[in-house]
């Protein structure tokens, strides 16, 4: 399933997402070679339709282009399936990233990925970048999945804005996270420039570290944590600003990522009799919450706390194969700031 070369394929600098499954024909790790030998490692396009990564990848091959690489590159390119559609995943498919090592299911997809695992970890990976867009309007953010001061520090290098969460497990960035340092950069929108050239300079810093060393230079960072995912049950129907749905979003959902927002903020009108028509379950806990984070009055969905959203999207595939959205809190900094 997995196609392995080392070097870059014909036309894979200057190729459209799109067109990357016609010249690569499925997921492909590009090893490249430099003069370090503990690779870093960066996964562009589990998501078809985000495509950040691969231009901002693409870009930093260009510019290293008759040069030799400071340490060795290892690119996997994942689900050019779906990007020749332009979808996050086609239906009859897993999530590219929920499939890695500590995933109960067992298929293709996840042995692929355990062998990905397998190889970096004999090769002694030196970081991971995992590379995203959003669907909805959010700010340029880092992820990270442990509480260490390697891994702040690279997620300052891309953003004032970091999100710390160890649930889902089987995500790319919390299992390497036991080999090394590893962020995910969420790039805002596909399409967005700013956020391309943010994934380029911080990859170009990377590729350029000599150690850790100056792990400790921590720059300015507000750090939230993932407490609970909210989605849309699948036999409630939904929309935005369409009143003959159950759920009539407001039409600006996604403004309202990354924000404090105020008891009773409103988003959605209800029609039907559903109390609450969402589910709303603890990360830590897998327990169902809803009735502590929102209510429904007089036909109104509305926030029944104080609380920060992210990754509210108006794509409503996005949210049929993902979720509607996370709830956050602000993270104390850590001991070692």
């Amino acid at each position: 399933m997995l196609r392995t070369v080392n070097a870059i394929p014909e036309g894979f600098l200057d190729a459209r997402a799109s067109e990357l499954f016609g010249l690569l024909g499925g997921p492909t790790l590009i090893n490249l070679s430099g003069l370090k030998r503990e690779p870093m490692f960066v996964s562009v396009l589990q998501h078809g339709n985000e495509d950040s990564g691969l231009l901002a990848i693409q870009q930093l091959l260009k510019n290293f282009q008759g040069k030799i690489l400071p340490r060795d590159l290892v690119i996997f390119v994942g689900n050019v399936e779906a990007a020749e559609a332009n979808l996050r995943r086609l239906e009859d498919q897993p999530d590219y990233n929920r499939v890695w090592p500590d995933c109960t299911e067992q298929n293709d997809l996840t042995r692929m990925m355990q062998d990905i695992y397998d190889e970096m970890k004999v090769r002694n990976v030196f970081l991971s970048v995992d590379i995203h867009n959003n669907t909805g309007y959010n700010p340029h953010y880092a992820c990270v999945n442990k509480i260490d001061p390697k891994f702040f520090y690279l997620a300052s290098k891309f953003s004032e804005i970091c999100v710390y969460f160890t649930e889902p497990t089987c995500v790319q960035s919390v299992a390497f996270s036991q080999l090394c340092p590893a962020v995910t950069l969420e790039c805002g929108k596909a399409g967005d420039a700013e956020g391309v050239d943010r994934a380029l300079s911080f990859l170009h810093d990377c590729m350029l570290l000599e150690d850790w060393s100056d792990h400790s230079n921590i720059g300015k960072i507000d750090v939230f944590h993932t407490v609970a995912v909210v989605k849309v049950p699948e036999e409630v129907s939904f929309g935005f600003q369409h009143p003959q749905a159950e759920i009539d979003f407001i039409a600006d959902l996604d403004h309202l990522n990354f924000r404090d927002l105020k008891k009773g903020t409103l988003l959605a009108s209800i029609r039907g009799d559903e109390p609450v028509p969402v589910i709303v379950t603890e990360v830590e806990s897998d327990a169902v919450v809803t009735r502590k984070y929102f209510t429904c009055e007089n036909h109104q969905l509305k926030l029944n706390k104080p609380m920060i959203l992210a990754m509210l999207t108006l794509d409503s595939t996005v949210i049929r194969q993902d979720c509607l959205c996370y709830i956050m809190e602000h993270y104390p900094i850590p001991d070692f700031w």
